[in-house]
C-alpha cells in the first residue's frame, strides 16, 4: 500500500494480520551551535536547521486516527515541535504490545534520528502533512 497521507499510514496499520502499536518521536527545529549566516538564512526559509527530539509517545492506532488528536494531546504537554517522526510495531497473538514493550524501541528511534538516520520514519509536519527530509 502507497502511503501518500496520514490517513493512509492509520488504514495500513489497522490492515494488519498483527495488531500495531504507533511509535511517535517529535521533534523541535533548531540552529546548530554557532551557526553561520549561510545556515541561520536556510533555517528562517525552514530549509536548514538539526531537529532535536522533544517528546516521544506510543498510541494504538484507534487512539490517533486523526492527526489532530496528536496535535492536540501534545499541545497539552506545553512541549513545542516542528516534525512528527512515526514508526509501527508489530503485536503478537493477536495482541498489541504493551507501552512498557515500546519504551526501548522508542528510545532507539530518538537515537537513530540523532544520528541523522530518519530514512525508515513517516516524517509529518505539524499541519499533518508529510514531508520528505534531505
Amino acid at each position: 500500500m502507497e502511503i501518500n497521507s496520514y490517513q493512509d499510514f492509520i488504514n495500513a496499520a489497522k490492515q494488519q494480520q498483527e495488531p500495531q502499536r504507533l511509535l511517535f518521536v517529535l521533534a523541535k527545529a533548531q540552529l546548530p551551535e554557532q551557526p553561520t549566516d549561510s545556515q541561520k538564512q536556510q533555517f528562517e526559509t525552514q530549509a536548514g536547521g538539526t531537529l532535536e527530539p522533544v517528546l516521544c509517545v506510543d498510541k494504538l492506532p484507534e487512539e490517533v486516527e486523526d492527526f489532530s488528536t496528536l496535535v492536540e494531546e501534545s499541545t497539552r504537554t506545553d512541549i513545542d515541535w516542528d516534525i512528527a517522526f512515526i514508526s509501527a510495531m508489530d503485536g503478537r497473538g493477536g495482541h498489541p504490545i504493551s507501552s512498557d514493550e515500546a519504551s526501548q524501541p522508542l528510545e532507539m528511534m530518538v537515537e537513530q534520528i540523532q544520528a541523522g538516520m530518519i530514512k525508515h520514519f513517516l516524517t509529518i509536519n505539524r499541519q499533518g502533512e508529510l514531508v520528505q527530509l534531505l
